[in-house]
């Protein structure tokens, strides 16, 4: 049952966003979003799933110098379909990606271990958080009077209390941490040892050889991402001339919808129409430039993962 609410409950919420949202558009407002998605450059969407679906293969490519540390080698395409796979699941259960991505390339390359491999998962996304802060830091620095002026007013005057609660936090999280480190139950010690591969998979990061190539491939695909973005924009007419300013803050306004929801459903036009408004954008043109990016990506997503879901037995089956 809390599994189901887990999954329910998001989709739920999202479809309600975007249902209360469209509402509060007219009949003729409705046809000129259909319009302008029917109107739009289908080469330049055909280039921005490309785009997209390169991403998803150079971070398995990633993924790979991260295991090779470990002492592991599997077999490329594993990865390959493991990621799609992963991508299949957040859409369903956010973060069980990752989780299903590190049981389905232990279940078929028997020489892995999950928490290492887990831990190189949690690596690979600790640095992708930080790509996506620098991005978020990008979009603050270009709209700070505006980000500025919405959040002041509920700034408290006196954060006195607030870093008290922070300071006793710290202390409570440090009396615990040290009890724990003293604790010979079997499942504190099992804990232990899974936090031990997490951490040892997560140094396999300060042990890559070739930590140019990795650090590059990150580049890469989050210059993919925004790309495949920026290229869609280029496909509606209304937002052609549109600066690299408002490309990486709307970018960035889908990605927090991505994060805070099951792959952005719902919500993730209504972030980015939102974004494009600051620019002069018509709700319209924003509105059908959100909905037609999400469900082009989601479904390769969904096509990506079946077809992972297919191939990955029947692959393995043959080896």
């Amino acid at each position: 049952m809390k599994k189901s609410l887990q999954f329910i409950l998001p989709l739920f919420i999202g479809a309600a966003i975007l249902f209360f949202y469209l509402s509060g558009f007219t009949s003729e407002q409705l046809y000129e979003i259909w319009f302008n998605i029917k109107e739009v450059d289908y080469r330049l969407l055909l280039i921005s799933l490309l785009l997209g679906l390169l991403s998803h293969i150079i971070r398995a490519f990633r993924w790979n110098y991260l295991l090779i540390v470990l002492g592991y080698h599997p077999k490329k395409i594993n990865l390959i379909l493991t990621v799609g796979l992963s991508y299949l699941l957040n859409l369903i259960f956010p973060r069980a990606g990752e989780v299903g991505r590190a049981v389905s390339l232990v279940k078929y390359e028997k020489q892995l271990k999950f928490e290492k491999v887990f831990g190189t998962i949690v690596a690979e996304r600790i640095i992708d958080m930080l790509f996506f802060l620098f991005f978020v830091g990008m979009a603050i620095v270009m709209q700070f009077d505006l980000i500025y002026n919405m959040i002041a007013p509920k700034i408290p005057k006196n954060p006195i209390f607030l870093i008290v609660q922070f300071l006793i936090f710290i202390f409570l999280s440090f009396l615990l941490i040290k009890r724990l480190n003293k604790s010979k139950n079997f499942l504190v010690v099992r804990l232990k040892s899974f936090v031990s591969g997490l951490i040892r998979g997560i140094n396999s990061i300060k042990l890559m050889p070739k930590k140019g190539i990795f650090i590059l491939q990150t580049i890469t695909i989050w210059l993919l991402y925004v790309l495949m973005f920026w290229i869609l924009l280029l496909a509606f007419p209304q937002t052609q001339s549109l600066d690299m300013e408002a490309v990486i803050v709307s970018f960035v306004a889908g990605s927090i919808a991505m994060v805070i929801s099951n792959g952005g459903f719902g919500i993730y036009p209504v972030f980015v129409a939102e974004a494009l408004l600051l620019y002069d954008i018509s709700p319209e043109t924003g509105t059908a430039f959100g909905l037609l990016m999400w469900t082009s990506q989601t479904i390769l997503v969904i096509i990506f993962g079946l077809m992972s879901v297919f191939l990955l037995p029947l692959y393995n089956m043959k080896k």
